[in-house]
């Protein structure tokens, strides 16, 4: 007994002579840890996964290769002499002594994995990480760096809001940062802005939104109003799962969720893919074998044609994405109601080179096809793509597109939210972007809702693929009378490849493996990449103002009819 109780004894002292703090209980799973481990684990759980608060320099130590700091010796004045419980230099003062630093924001230039960047990061241990003059004026220089060097602008916030005893001054450096940023947009240099845990008010509604990429990390929560502010001014109760980062996945507000582990290597490919952007494509040697586009009438009836571009096992985009291009990485939401999983894009490198690739998405199986409503895009699915679309333009990246739908939804919700004028905008807005546009039919291309994705410099279509104003099944039953006839339908809509390429609509044909492309998705992959390369070698050496001036001279000639003139010939 005198063992037991000398053992227990010695125990308790061993635990009393381990420093505070050595040891952690996870908030989310309660397993205990070492902070050796974790730091080991990036400060994440190694059980759960959950990820703890991270100081300043903890990560600017994740991200970044090398730092430079520029302006660390800002500090906030007190412009309202402002007091609660105590003045507001001494709370400043404070949270110096507790954080080593200044104020809230640090900034610097660096590398990750060897990609010039600048970055900024918010410390939510310094009051929060709330927004004050400094932390305005040091984003805003970041901002203003990035744009004179031409470099990539990463900034990782973690904040409150705005700094309530800076008043209205406070209240400002919502509008500067964005006017710093707009700046930086209206010159193509990317932003990429990375929500930490939390995120809320008028950082939240300032430049953490307004990044071109939009990325949260694993666990945090953002949004305008927190909470205990909603609850406490509405007496609303709040979901299970508000504004996490799930949530804002969710409803179209950012571009991804990142675990922290795989931060650092996701801001690497958005690097990357800008410096190619920015640099001149390599000559690609696979130009040569895109071979002499297919030609004449089909070689079976318009009617197996139809049914070859809806066969099920065809490539669909994701497997397009992966298989022909060097890289892809998604981004998704329209960043305002939702991510419509019918319309998928994203940045993407080809033959070394730059692009924005954006398809459209049946699904494969039931299951995925329900999902992706069968590839029928709602409205926000067109706006998903217009803001892709716009970034393509920004950077002066190529944009592809894959066209693979029966068109856009009909339903009652895509009237309530404008159908019409999401695929009018697109249309009016591929006219005109300032940018190379190839466009690739790979199965179905259906009515406005094809064409909302379809306005291009280059038309290309596989071999087994169709285009028309509307289904042969609607054509049959509006004019025939007979949904039966769709097959004489077909015929009579002339919406096959090698129709279209006779007709001049067409530029190009690819072929297709014996029996479709489904038949050998690597062979179909090998053809689509070839021929790309082909369409886009040549685009990139027209001057802008030519290729703008072809493109409108390209839909200004579309139809056929007869005039006065003409009749009198």
């Amino acid at each position: 007994m005198t063992d037991m109780l000398s053992r227990a004894e010695e125990i308790r002292a061993r635990i009393r002579d381990v420093p505070a703090g050595t040891w952690v209980k996870c908030p989310g799973c309660r397993a205990g840890a070492h902070r050796d481990r974790l730091a080991r684990h990036q400060n994440t759980c190694p059980e759960c996964g959950h990820h703890y608060p991270l100081t300043a320099g903890e990560r600017v130590d994740l991200l970044v290769d090398t730092f430079t700091e520029h302006d660390a010796d800002l500090r906030p004045l007190d412009p309202l002499e402002f007091v609660d419980s105590k003045p507001y230099p001494a709370r400043v003062r404070d949270a110096a002594r507790k954080t080593g630093r200044q104020d809230a924001a640090v900034w610097g230039v660096g590398s990750v994995l060897g990609h010039p960047v600048v970055l900024c990061v918010l410390d939510f241990g310094f009051m929060g990480g709330s927004m004050g003059a400094v932390v305005g004026e040091k984003v805003s220089r970041a901002a203003e760096h990035a744009l004179a060097t031409r470099t990539p602008l990463v900034v990782c916030s973690a904040s409150g809001g705005a700094r309530m005893q800076e008043g209205v001054f406070s209240l400002l450096q919502m509008a500067k940062t964005a006017a710093a940023l707009r700046r930086l947009s209206d010159a193509g240099v990317p932003y990429v802005s990375v929500l930490c845990d939390p995120v809320y008010g008028g950082v939240s509604a300032s430049f953490a939104s307004l990044g071109d990429i939009i990325i949260a990390e694993r666990g945090a929560r953002a949004g305008f109003a927190g909470p205990t502010v909603i609850e406490q001014t509405i007496r609303q109760k709040l979901p299970p799962g508000f504004q996490t980062a799930e949530f804002l996945l969710e409803n179209g507000h950012i571009d991804a969720v990142v675990g922290r582990a795989e931060l650092r290597l996701t801001i690497a490919r958005v690097l990357r893919w800008h410096a190619a952007a920015t640099s001149p494509p390599e000559p690609s040697d696979t130009a040569h074998t895109a071979g002499t586009p297919v030609s004449g009438a089909p070689a079976g009836s318009a009617w197996d044609v139809v049914r070859l571009a809806r066969e099920g096992r065809r490539p669909h985009f994701a497997e397009y994405a992966a298989g022909v291009f060097d890289d892809f990485l998604e981004l998704r939401g329209d960043r305002s109601k939702e991510d419509d999983p019918s319309v998928v894009g994203g940045l993407a490198l080809f033959d070394g080179a730059a692009v924005v690739a954006i398809g459209h998405r049946k699904g494969r199986g039931t299951a995925e096809g329900v999902a992706r409503n069968f590839g029928m895009p709602h409205p926000s699915g067109y706006r998903k793509a217009a803001r892709l679309m716009r970034l393509a333009e920004r950077v002066g990246a190529p944009l592809v597109t894959f066209v693979d739908t029966p068109g856009a939804y009909p339903g009652i919700r895509a009237e309530q939210e404008n159908q019409s004028g999401a695929i009018a905008d697109n249309l009016a807005l591929l006219a005109g972007l300032r940018t190379p546009v190839v466009s690739i039919v790979v199965g179905e291309g259906g009515s406005g809702g094809a064409l909302a994705l379809g306005v291009a410099d280059r038309l290309v279509m596989l071999e087994n693929t169709i285009y028309s104003v509307i289904s042969p099944e609607g054509c049959a039953s509006i004019l025939f009378k007979d949904a039966g006839r769709a097959p004489e339908a077909a015929e009579a809509l002339r919406l096959t490849a090698a129709h279209l390429h006779a007709a001049g609509v067409a530029d190009r044909i690819v072929p297709e493996p014996p029996g479709g492309a489904h038949t050998d998705h690597e062979a179909t992959f090998a053809a689509v990449r070839a021929a790309l390369s082909a369409e886009l070698a040549p685009l990139r050496q027209v001057p802008l103002a030519e290729l703008l001036d072809r493109r409108y001279r390209r839909l200004r000639s579309a139809g056929t009819f007869a005039d006065a003139d003409t009749e009198r010939l």
